[in-house]
């Protein structure tokens, strides 16, 4: 008898899951009325395990839909409540620190965090989060490496990013500059009328030849030049089988 209940269990087992969710629950009832079949937890537990790999794919499916969301509109990310639980109101190279040898930080950062499938170890504030994406409309995240007083990009040391995300970096906030989604200062210069003036001997009408005097020099602040008498007598000097 016991022999024919343990080759119903393996049947019951090949035809589906759900059929052993009840044996699950009866085990000690059948523990009592036969107490030398032994059902292996293994088949009890198969049902948890297929709910325990359906979260797990449900969990998966949806980080790929968000993580396909930031890329398309990755400004959502800075107002989304992962953003403000990891960041807060503070910029993402808060307190990143990259680890180096000794006390003193080399002058330059990496090159790359990422060379192929390889990631070093702490990645730059850009590279460690992937949901961050530099893009030209993303203008909260750009206006994170700009200075609000000069309109000057923060230099790498700074904010810790390596190179390469650097130049994307510049080259989104050139761009978004051009579009107008970032504005930008135009410095002011007061220009003067002396500026814009032809008063000057230099820049004014040249006077008609006919005007001018023996010795009287072309333009009145070319004669008021002294030449150095030793340079002259260098030139001379120089020039003396030439000079008649």
């Amino acid at each position: 008898m016991a022999a024919s209940v343990q080759s119903v269990a393996k049947v019951l087992w090949r035809l589906t899951p759900s059929v052993l969710h009840p044996l699950r629950i009866y085990q000690p009832c059948v523990q009592k009325l036969c107490p030398r079949v032994s059902v292996s937890p293994v088949f009890l537990q198969s049902h948890s395990f297929c709910q325990a790999a359906s979260l797990h794919d449900e969990a998966a499916a949806q980080a790929a839909e968000t993580l396909s969301r930031y890329k398309e509109k990755p400004w959502e990310y800075l107002e989304s409540e992962e953003y403000i639980e990891k960041y807060g109101s503070s910029p993402v190279w808060t307190g990143y620190r990259r680890n180096h040898k000794g006390g003193i930080p080399p002058q330059k950062t990496r090159k790359t965090c990422i060379r192929g499938d390889k990631i070093c170890g702490n990645p730059c504030p850009i590279c460690r989060d992937v949901n961050i994406i530099i893009h030209p409309q993303n203008v909260k995240l750009l206006e994170q490496f700009i200075s609000p007083y000069t309109g000057i990009i923060y230099d790498p040391t700074k904010t810790g990013v390596c190179m390469k995300q650097q130049k994307k970096l510049t080259e989104a906030i050139d761009a978004s500059r051009d579009h107008g989604f970032l504005p930008f200062q135009i410095p002011y210069v007061d220009f003067t009328k002396e500026d814009y003036s032809n008063s000057h001997d230099a820049v004014g009408a040249t006077p008609p030849p006919a005007s001018l005097t023996a010795g009287e020099s072309w333009y009145k602040w070319y004669g008021e030049i002294t030449p150095d008498e030793s340079e002259v007598t260098k030139v001379k000097r120089k020039y003396k089988a030439y000079l008649k």
